[in-house]
């Protein structure tokens, strides 16, 4: 995220602020900025006298203010990391003594809030008084086409490539975690010669995903009417039931049906205008424009009530004595028929 290098390059720099407000539900580029600030703002010998991490629920913000006047015991500057800080700000004073502190901050000390899942009002003055003296970094939940986007640069800052397919393996089984995603990007960085390509085969060898048998597959296989190789991916997961949860599949192919029914109702139907509306890279456009040739409204309609019901079946309502294996199998059958 260019923005996150952005602030990190201007730490490198020198050019330090007094607070940095990191807000925002995407919580991986508040605690990449956050352990960047950790790892590097101060020597390692002053971090034991200059250095303090604290945790929301643990300070009154008042008090912590009064720490942060103070000198720095041995360095040029004293840092203050708050974990969870939004847990702070219970009540009118908190606001206010930061509001106070911000009049006139500390040369010496560096404050870092990590405000995850929430954001401040633009409208209010501690958000314009951040913005005057330091950095205020709103992290916003990527979507996936967006996370796709970061994969890919992602794995370039390594020296790697991906191509589109393999990054959607990689979210259908992940998930959007960035965390989780990076971990895994790490791991294949560690294994791979640099300029390697990340490529299903490699996916599947060192991560875990079949590269023949995953969610991104069964979606596939559905959009294209591919019954038999839907079926053939269905025992596959039956096989594998804790790596290929039923409700992981449903909840793909009920957003994929969610997705069609809209594209259905585009009037600009081209790639970039589709890829917008439907928040998905413009390359998967085309799996769209052929899956709407084969389902039409009424039959997506029906769908989405399968997949509802499917759904409920598999949280035990209705459901009898079927496993997970027959109602997947059931609603297949459904969709595709």
């Amino acid at each position: 995220m260019k923005e996150v290098q952005n602030i990190i390059d201007d730490i490198k720099k020198g050019n330090v602020k007094p607070i940095y407000f990191l807000a925002g539900e995407e919580t991986f580029f508040i605690d990449q900025i956050s352990d960047y600030i950790e790892k590097n703002l101060l020597p390692e010998e002053a971090k034991s006298f200059d250095q303090t991490v604290v945790y929301g629920l643990d300070i009154e913000l008042p008090n912590l203010l009064i720490q942060a006047r103070q000198f720095p015991m041995i360095g040029d500057k004293q840092l203050i990391i708050i974990k969870e800080a939004q847990h702070l700000f219970k009540k009118k004073a908190d606001t206010e003594a930061l509001e106070s502190y911000l009049q006139k901050p500390a040369e010496t000390t560096v404050l870092v809030f990590n405000y995850k899942y929430k954001k401040l009002d633009k409208r209010k003055k501690i958000y314009k008084q951040i913005v005057k003296q330091g950095v205020y970094f709103e992290s916003k939940k990527l979507y996936e086409r967006d996370t796709i986007n970061w994969i890919v640069g992602t794995l370039k800052a390594m020296q790697h490539t991906i191509d589109l397919k393999s990054a959607q393996m990689l979210i259908d089984y992940l998930g959007t975690d960035l965390s989780k995603i990076y971990n895994e990007l790490q791991k294949l960085d560690i294994i791979l010669e640099k300029n390697s390509p990340v490529t299903p085969e490699i996916i599947e060898q060192h991560i875990g995903i079949s590269k023949d048998y995953n969610n991104f597959e069964l979606k596939s296989a559905v959009a294209n009417g591919d019954y038999i190789k839907a079926q053939r991916i269905a025992r596959y997961f039956a096989a594998n039931p804790k790596e290929h949860p039923l409700v992981v599949s449903i909840a793909l192919l009920y957003n994929f049906f969610r997705d069609l029914y809209i594209y259905h109702t585009l009037e600009n139907k081209t790639p970039s205008a589709a890829a917008k509306v439907l928040n998905i890279n413009p390359y998967f456009v085309k799996e769209y424009q052929k899956a709407a040739q084969k389902y039409k409204m009424k039959k997506i309609t029906k769908n989405i009530g399968y997949l509802k019901d499917a759904d409920l079946k598999s949280k035990g309502v209705d459901a009898g004595s079927m496993q997970e294996k027959d109602i997947l199998n059931e609603l297949l059958f459904k969709l595709m028929h």
